[in-house]
């Protein structure tokens, strides 16, 4: 086959760059999704919830957020090719093509339907929240100045759902989770944010870093702060034993340590890896939790 007829066969449907699409080889975003309803699961069931429900939402955590990066990188292929970070991603450096992307957000979103199926009614009706919201993330960057917020919405509203397939109804203690995810993800995602800086700057996308600017350190004490404290409103609500802000204590002060950390100018790999961290705060509260329901 020469060259010339190669190319006019366009891109190819690969497992190579379907799993590179997916972010398969870096899962801290189905974790940052996953712990939020795990808190909701534990806290609705005053200890360990049931293992079907553990595994549904392990497994649409994964589906889900398989689902929002697909969407993410078909809404922002464009700008994707302008961003150092992001321009050997398999939509915006051409490997995929949008109708490739298409078939994969379709077969994700399917899985997501058939697990929503085996949660109760009114979990199911819930569930094109979640849709609505996945599909809303990628555009807010284009039009609010903290995006980040949207990103925790669309988190956060993981453990409304968690909360209903336990209880079958949403009480106060599922609302200050929810809020919590809120916070938590403009903190964590505004550390985030900060790898791109100069690039979001130069094509117009907007973030928290960029809106904050010197004061991003304050902007992310802050969040962090609001989450702590509404984690805390959920345990008293729940009536949690003292072991869970025993481990929010700790978990408060390391928070407030890499607040700290970006008052200086921190490097994009640093940023990076400040923003993984978070996968063993989440990981702190959970355990937290379950310790509360037991001592």
């Amino acid at each position: 086959m020469t060259e010339s007829s190669s190319a006019a066969q366009g891109p190819k449907l690969s497992w190579s760059a379907i799993s590179r699409l997916i972010r398969l080889q870096s899962q801290t975003g189905t974790w940052l999704l996953l712990l939020p309803t795990l808190w909701s699961l534990v806290l609705a069931a005053r200890g360990l919830p049931p293992l079907q429900l553990l595994a549904i939402f392990a497994a649409g955590s994964f589906v889900m957020r398989s689902a929002g990066v697909v969407l993410n990188d078909l809404a922002d292929r464009s700008f994707d090719r302008h961003v150092a970070r992001t321009q050997v991603r398999p939509l915006a450096s051409g490997e995929l093509s949008v109708p490739h992307a298409l078939l994969v957000l379709g077969f994700f979103l399917a899985l997501a339907g058939l697990l929503v199926l085996l949660l109760d009614p009114l979990t199911i009706l819930l569930s094109p929240i979640a849709i609505f919201l996945a599909f809303l993330y990628p555009f807010a960057k284009r039009i609010i100045h903290i995006p980040q917020a949207m990103l925790g919405i669309a988190f956060g509203w993981g453990t409304i759902m968690a909360w209903t397939s336990s209880r079958g109804a949403i009480d106060a203690p599922a609302w200050c989770l929810f809020a919590a995810t809120v916070c938590w993800a403009i903190g964590y995602d505004t550390i985030y944010a900060l790898q791109d800086l100069e690039d979001d700057r130069r094509i117009g996308v907007k973030s928290s870093a960029l809106l904050f600017g010197s004061s991003t350190w304050i902007a992310v004490g802050t969040a962090l702060c609001a989450m702590l404290l509404l984690l805390g409103l959920a345990g008293w609500l729940a009536q949690i034993g003292w072991a869970y802000y025993a481990v929010l204590a700790p978990v408060g002060v390391w928070c407030a340590r890499q607040a700290g950390q970006i008052r200086g100018v921190v490097s994009a790999p640093t940023a990076f890896h400040m923003f993984q961290q978070h996968v063993w705060v989440g990981a702190a509260v959970l355990i937290g939790m379950v310790a509360g329901f037991i001592f």
